[in-house]
């Protein structure tokens, strides 16, 4: 039952899907942002690699780095570092 759970999770988590009690969703994207950058932006907050958010997402590195540089024209911010420093201001890192 724990494998399950923690894929449960996981998955509840990418669609943004509050589980637990009340359900309901999860917060609104910041900034503008759509689900899925919300998502890679929360990995670029943990210091992850457009590698590795491509593999985590299932996305090749092409796409991660597209969603990447669309997160940083949203959040008018000039490198992946001052990104996820706003990430970590939003709660998100």
């Amino acid at each position: 039952a724990q494998p399950l759970s923690g894929r449960t999770a996981d998955l509840a988590r990418r669609l943004g899907v509050a589980l637990g009690k009340g359900g309901g969703s999860a917060p609104p994207p910041p900034e503008g942002l759509t689900p899925r950058e919300t998502e890679v932006l929360r990995l670029l907050a943990q210091g992850r690699t457009n590698a590795q958010i491509a593999e985590r997402l299932f996305i090749s590195a092409k796409t991660a780095s597209v969603h990447v540089s669309n997160i940083l024209a949203k959040l008018g911010t000039p490198n992946r570092a001052a990104a996820a420093a706003r990430a970590r201001g939003l709660g998100l890192g």
